[in-house]
């Protein structure tokens, strides 16, 4: 039973998850979770932020590991809307913890 209710749980992120959009807005009151030369990723309530000035590869995990956003950015701000949880995030050299 609980391995079912685990796989029905991970298949709601994929529902959940709507894909990243572009932001037009100021994100600079976000908290700044991780940053590199190239990527900062920020994070507000229901949302994931990154910034980049090139063109990235990124992908995002549930705390048990099942794929939530596996994607490539264009150079600028991206946001992702997910559901409230705990996320690792991998962007090149960069991995981090994020609870969102």
């Amino acid at each position: 039973m609980a391995v079912a209710a685990i796989a029905l749980a991970g298949a709601s992120f994929a529902l959940d998850a709507k894909g990243w959009e572009p932001v037009r807005a100021d994100v600079s009151q976000l908290n700044s979770v991780a940053r590199s030369n190239d990527v900062e990723i920020k994070v507000s309530p229901g949302q994931v932020v990154v910034a980049s000035t090139q063109q990235i590869r990124i992908k995002i995990f549930t705390i048990l590991g099942q794929v939530v956003s596996d994607d490539s950015l264009p150079a600028g701000v991206n946001r992702l809307t997910l559901p409230h949880g705990i996320y690792i995030i991998k962007v090149a050299d960069l991995t981090c913890k994020v609870a969102v």
